[in-house]
Order: C-alpha cells, then sequence, then structure tokens
C-alpha cells in the first residue's frame, strides 16, 4: 500500500485529486494539508508516509521550501510536485532541492497513478507534456544559452517575470497575486538589480535567454 500526504491549498482542487487517488485500491491518504507547515506537523506527529504529493504554490510554507524541510526532517519521504507551473526554472529547482518527480495539473489520472507507484519504486519521475518540451527544444534550439546562470530568484520574482512577460501591469499583478502594489513594485526593482536590464523589454529578454520564462 502506498501511503501518501496531499497537499493543495485549493479545496476543490484537493478535494478532486483525492476522489482521483481514492479510486486506487493500492493508494491510502494518510493526510490532507493546505500548505508545507501543515504537511511537517503530520509527519512529526509520527504518522508515516511514502510520499508527499505538493502543490508549489502554497502560502506559509511553499512547495520548494517544503522539499528542504522534508529532507531534513524525513529523508525517506519521497515528495512530487503537482504544479500548473511550466518553466523550466520550477522544474530544474524542485529537482534539484531533491523532489522525486514534477507533474502539471493537466495530467491524466493514469499518468498522476502511474507517476506515483514508479517514484514510490525507487524512480524518478517527469511528466510527459514536459518530457517531451524539453526533447522537442533540445532537438530544435540545442543547449540554452544562459546569461548570469548563477543568479537566484524566489518563486515569487519568477511568478512576477512570467506575468511582466504576459503584459500585465503593476495593478493587475496586484490584483491577480493578492499583494500590494508597492511590494510588485519592490520585486520588479529587485528584478531589475538582479539582470541589470534598463526597461521591461530588456527584462523581458533577459528571462526568456536565461530560460526562466518560456
Amino acid at each position: 500500500m502506498l501511503s501518501l500526504i496531499l497537499a493543495e491549498d485549493h479545496n476543490i482542487v484537493r478535494n478532486g485529486i483525492r476522489m482521483l487517488l481514492e479510486a486506487d485500491k493500492e493508494i491510502s491518504i494518510a493526510g490532507e494539508a493546505t500548505n508545507g507547515l501543515e504537511v511537517l506537523e503530520i509527519i512529526g506527529s509520527g504518522i508515516k508516509v511514502d510520499i508527499v504529493l505538493a502543490d508549489i504554490n502554497m502560502p506559509e510554507m511553499d512547495g520548494i521550501a517544503l522539499i528542504k524541510e522534508l529532507k531534513l526532517k524525513s529523508p525517506a519521504t519521497q515528495i512530487v510536485m503537482l504544479s500548473m507551473l511550466d518553466n523550466d526554472k520550477y522544474v530544474s529547482q524542485a529537482f534539484s532541492e531533491g523532489a522525486s518527480g514534477y507533474l502539471l495539473k493537466s495530467v491524466s489520472a493514469d499518468e498522476l497513478i502511474f507517476s506515483l507507484k514508479h517514484v514510490n519504486a525507487g524512480g524518478q519521475y517527469l511528466c510527459a507534456e514536459l518530457a517531451m518540451r524539453l526533447l522537442n527544444k533540445s532537438i530544435t534550439t540545442g543547449p540554452l544559452n544562459r546569461i548570469n546562470d548563477n543568479v537566484e530568484y524566489s518563486m515569487r520574482e519568477i511568478e512576477i517575470l512570467a506575468l511582466i512577460a504576459e503584459g500585465l501591469t503593476n495593478n493587475e499583478m496586484s490584483t491577480k497575486l493578492f499583494i500590494s502594489k508597492r511590494t510588485i513594485e519592490g520585486h520588479r526593482q529587485s528584478l531589475i538589480e538582479k539582470t541589470g536590464a534598463k526597461n521591461t523589454a530588456a527584462l523581458i529578454r533577459y528571462a526568456v535567454l536565461s530560460g526562466i520564462i518560456q
């Protein structure tokens, strides 16, 4: 029996995933959480699970931070990311921190269940959609031309970069992310300083060439 904790802060999404997983008799959901801190509390209470299936964007403690803490507190527990975020930066960061799998929320129920069993058997898993995209990119463009690859960006900075690339204003980003316009401006200024970009167009170009956004 594969035992897991499901960590997702949106109730409707979490309930839907739980229904898919409970349809398989070889999978048992030992606990549910809305953020990384709750996952650690469940494990700290003595409940042992094989896998934590977690979203990346969660309040209090996000998925990436959870990977780091989980590897310290329960190294035998594997963690699989289930996210809407599909850019290379998130995927590589998740695996480099110790994740055993990365899935998009668009995966089929069959692929979701297969991936969990594959990870539980000792493997690693990248969902088919992302794997094919990476393969096609390597075939058509060759190695990615990266600039200042050792510059670190926060999860929020990457998210804001993606929204800037979509053409959203500071006010629109503030509404979408539920944070103040001043906070958005602070992140934007931080990005400009880190990248050395002189304007928004240069900032987007840097992000694309660096592989931060698609």
